[in-house]
């Protein structure tokens, strides 16, 4: 995949999210708030995805991300469900993982690039990547508030999906390239964190009036 400014950006909202994630775990010493079953499906999503990490060595740029991305999931998820679980909130966080995996399977296998396992597989994370924050936005509406640094964190994971999408048109018109799997997959995610953040800028700028009303 062709660098450019939107991909780094992305790349970098990525780790933004991830750190913000973590640092949450670890400071608080809890993971309330935070989808275990999101967790697992970006877990899914990037081993799936990074399968090829020893047979496929495009820079090593490229390979450190995926090492990042895959051992960050991995921790994560070891954090909620091993260290941490105790406060893990099992009540509202109940969303059916298996109806995203499911139909994200079965569409990459009808719609792909080539039917061969990497590119089923690789596709298949695609899919996935597109609704795996489900169960994190359906907890949310469950228990109807997010602390802040959760919501940092999904505004930053949405960023990173924005701009992989001006990172598709980018090569679209800049190199002529144009890959609809991926494009298409981004906007439908993008779009399930609309409302996300139409509420978490809403919810910015009302603390900033506060800070600035008169005593």
């Amino acid at each position: 995949m062709a660098m450019n400014i939107f991909r780094l950006a992305g790349d970098m909202a990525h780790l933004i999210a991830i750190v913000i994630l973590l640092a949450k775990m670890y400071t608080s010493r809890s993971c309330a708030g935070i989808s275990g079953r999101s967790q697992v499906l970006f877990l899914v999503v990037f081993v799936s995805r990074y399968i090829d990490l020893f047979f496929n060595f495009i820079s090593v740029y490229n390979s450190v991300m995926k090492v990042l991305f895959i051992a960050s999931s991995v921790a994560t998820v070891y954090l909620i469900f091993t260290k941490f679980r105790a406060t893990y909130d099992r009540n509202h966080d109940i969303f059916w993982i298996s109806v995203l995996i499911v139909p994200a399977f079965g569409l990459a296998l009808l719609i792909n690039q080539e039917f061969s396992f990497f590119e089923i597989i690789w596709t298949f994370s695609i899919y996935l990547e597109a609704v795996a924050i489900m169960p994190q936005l359906d907890m949310l509406s469950r228990t109807g508030s997010a602390e802040t640094i959760t919501a940092h964190y999904l505004f930053a994971l949405g960023t990173y999906r924005g701009l992989y999408v001006l990172h598709y048109i980018y090569r679209y018109y800049g190199e002529s390239y144009f890959d609809v799997i991926p494009f298409v997959a981004g906007i439908v995610q993008t779009v399930l964190y609309a409302d996300f953040f139409y509420l978490y800028v809403t919810r910015v700028i009302q603390q900033k009036r506060n800070i600035h009303l008169p005593v």
